[in-house]
């Protein structure tokens, strides 16, 4: 009578399993990611798929598009959410896709992402430099030129990532499209040719931004400093100066997870748990700069993710809970 009372326990159990499976919000739908052709970007964008797929979702791999390709291929509903929304870097392509009105984005999920223009610290030290505007003197200039035209070489940014419209309306506000050149094209091409002349012990010139392996391998404070800007000049003309009275030239943005509202609105536990997310910056330039020295495959950056989750299972779980409740 006990064996045949377990056994009866134990299918009622597995039965009530199966129910609770088959009850998950996410089940017999599939979930299309998206992110930028970043692939460092990778990292955070399939940490939100794997809360997804604990909410019962399919969840495709991310597709890789231009940032403004990806807004509009969301807000069509071509494709479902993006972890890579920069706010407010990004805010005029979220506007121009219909804004609020299109995309459910709430919560921050990455706070505290900087960016701005650096040069190499011996070079700051020597001729006291610690502003950009300083670099309308042609002599300052002259030393971070690297093709010998005369003009300091900038290491700018990819067309279509946001950065390069700023810098380019700042070129021309600070008055220095006389003395350097704007360089932007493959930024990872780019900083790889920026790091070699830092290792030949060249001065160097370049943009970039937190969270991002460059900061790792050429360290601020240490090999490298920021520069800030005489004035704010943005094009959304905000005021970027920071709460201590530095300016860089960039207001320090959000990075937040967006989907396509018509989407989140019919998918509750999906939206509630973007709102939910939070990941350390910190996190994101440790397993950035882990794929800059060679763990880059798709098979490593899986395996950081899962690495992440077991190592903050009960925040994870707390995720999926929540968006569950």
């Amino acid at each position: 009578m006990r064996k045949l009372f377990l056994t009866s326990a134990a299918i009622t159990l597995i039965t009530s399993i199966g129910a609770q499976a088959n009850d998950l919000p996410g089940q017999g739908k599939r979930v299309k990611p998206i992110q930028s052709t970043i692939t460092e970007e990778t990292f955070q964008t399939l940490l939100v798929s794997r809360a997804l797929e604990k909410l019962g979702y399919t969840v495709s791999a991310p597709e890789e598009v231009d940032y403004n390709v990806g807004y509009t291929s969301i807000a069509k509903g071509d494709a479902t959410f993006m972890a890579v929304n920069w706010q407010p870097l990004q805010e005029n392509m979220f506007d121009a896709a219909g804004g609020n009105t299109t995309f459910y984005r709430e919560g921050h999920y990455v706070t505290g992402a900087a960016q701005g223009y650096l040069i190499d610290k011996k070079t700051a030290d020597q001729y006291h430099i610690t502003n950009i505007e300083q670099l309308k003197d042609p002599k300052l200039a002259k030393l971070f030129d690297s093709n010998d035209d005369g003009r300091a070489d900038l290491t700018g940014c990819t067309p279509g990532w946001g950065c390069d419209t700023v810098i380019a309306y700042q070129m021309k506000a600070y008055q220095l499209e006389q003395t350097v050149s704007n360089n932007q094209g493959n930024y990872a091409a780019m900083m790889a040719d920026t790091i070699t002349r830092f290792k030949q012990g060249k001065p160097i010139l370049y943009y970039t931004w937190t969270p991002f392996w460059v900061s790792d391998v050429l360290k601020p404070s240490k090999d490298v400093v920021w520069l800030e800007v005489p004035f704010s000049a943005d094009p959304q003309k905000t005021d970027t100066t920071l709460p201590n009275g530095k300016n860089y030239g960039f207001q320090v943005n959000n990075i937040n997870i967006i989907a396509n509202k018509q989407w989140a609105e019919k998918n509750p536990a999906a939206a509630k748990l973007f709102a939910e997310m939070k990941l350390p910056l910190a996190d994101i330039n440790a397993e950035n700069a882990a794929m800059r020295a060679g763990q880059s495959s798709e098979a490593d950056i899986n395996r950081h993710v899962d690495g992440w989750i077991k190592s903050h299972q009960a925040l994870f779980d707390h995720w999926v809970t929540n968006a569950l409740h």
